[in-house]
């Protein structure tokens, strides 16, 4: 066999086993959905989607999807348990399976994801909220928020409101964050690093420019195995703040939380990675 013969054969083989190896990971995904959608009706969740005892079964599927999707959680710290207002930075649609499998909580989105073909429907039925940005409706949403943690019903929403490169967080809107300080619960604040195999963070998993929906879920499922490192804070009190106090706090903590878990998980850090670029 000639060397070039040999090329196109290996090629080939190559070719064949990432295919392969797509091809089981999709069939996995769907597998997933319709163990989903199995959850949602089979427990009657539609129902009642926001009754606190569903959220075992949103963070089992949560856990489901890191599984397909080859994502390994580490949680660096305890979960707390008790009721209050989570955020979080914003890096891709994963973060909801990531923050899922490790805190038992519900989500808010933007409105797009309700139309989202099967994956709205998933999380309407999970018990997601829908936000339209820029809209009245921050405040229809505060409210409900609101009357959620009044309840002990524990809520994430991601106050960048855009996802990043991981690298940084961008600017905490606050607006949302009146709800703790009506129901007079703590803010709950957790950041997330996607790291690769070479321990610096990768370049995949975050959802950003103008990939659409389908065709970043394709990469995601060609992507070799990323760790995804999930770190809590300690809660912030809201007794003596305003909305804008406390939306500062949040900024500050929420940056400095994040650099603390890239340095203490990546090899290199963002900054220093531009540097050798």
């Amino acid at each position: 066999m000639t060397q070039q013969a040999t090329a196109v054969n290996h090629t080939s083989l190559s070719l064949f086993s990432k295919f392969s190896l797509y091809s089981k990971k999709l069939a996995a995904g769907l597998e997933t959905i319709g163990e989903g959608f199995y959850l949602i009706y089979r427990h009657g969740l539609y129902k009642d989607p926001n009754n606190p005892v569903n959220t075992r079964y949103v963070q089992y599927f949560c856990r489901r999807l890191c599984e397909v999707f080859n994502i390994e959680v580490q949680v660096h710290g305890t979960i707390p348990r008790e009721p209050a207002l989570w955020v979080s930075n914003h890096v891709s649609w994963l973060d909801v399976a990531v923050l899922g499998s490790g805190a038992r909580i519900f989500f808010l989105a933007k409105a797009e994801v309700e139309k989202w073909p099967i994956v709205g429907n998933l999380a309407k039925g999970g018990g997601t909220l829908f936000i339209k940005r820029g809209s009245g409706d921050s405040v229809r949403i505060r409210e409900q928020i609101a009357e959620f943690l009044k309840q002990d019903i524990p809520v994430l929403f991601f106050p960048e409101a855009t996802t990043t490169d991981g690298s940084k967080v961008k600017k905490v809107h606050g607006r949302l964050l009146g709800a703790a300080i009506e129901a007079q619960r703590p803010v709950q604040i957790c950041v997330i690093c996607y790291v690769n195999q070479q321990g610096q963070l990768d370049l995949v998993a975050p959802f950003i420019g103008e990939m659409s929906f389908a065709e970043h879920v394709q990469r995601v499922l060609e992507m070799p195995k990323v760790t995804a490192h999930l770190m809590t804070l300690p809660a912030i009190p809201v007794e003596g703040h305003s909305v804008e106090t406390l939306t500062k706090e949040v900024d500050r903590q929420m940056r400095a939380g994040l650099e603390r878990l890239q340095r203490k998980v990546l090899a290199v850090l963002p900054e220093e990675a531009l540097e050798t670029t």
